[in-house]
């Protein structure tokens, strides 16, 4: 199982949507309003790290009003 955190930029005004819709799509584990550089925080998860590419560019950066997200893996040290 393959975690991350996902840090997404949004238009003004669009953040409390954007997190409300990610937050019902599928591997997505809990999504955040939060202050500072970045409007949303999303912890996601999925099977391998390609399935994980494809949730974050075939279903997170579709959703209307995000301009900008990085995603982070958690690792296990």
């Amino acid at each position: 199982m393959v975690q991350a955190y996902i840090l997404i930029q949004t238009e003004v005004g669009k953040s409390s949507n954007v997190a409300e819709v990610i937050s019902q799509i599928t591997g997505v584990v809990q999504a955040e309003d939060v202050t500072g550089p970045y409007d949303v925080i999303v912890r996601a998860e999925a099977e391998t790290v390609d399935d994980l590419g494809k949730l974050v560019v075939a279903q997170i950066q579709k959703v209307e009003g995000i301009t900008r997200t990085l995603t982070c893996p958690v690792v296990h040290l």
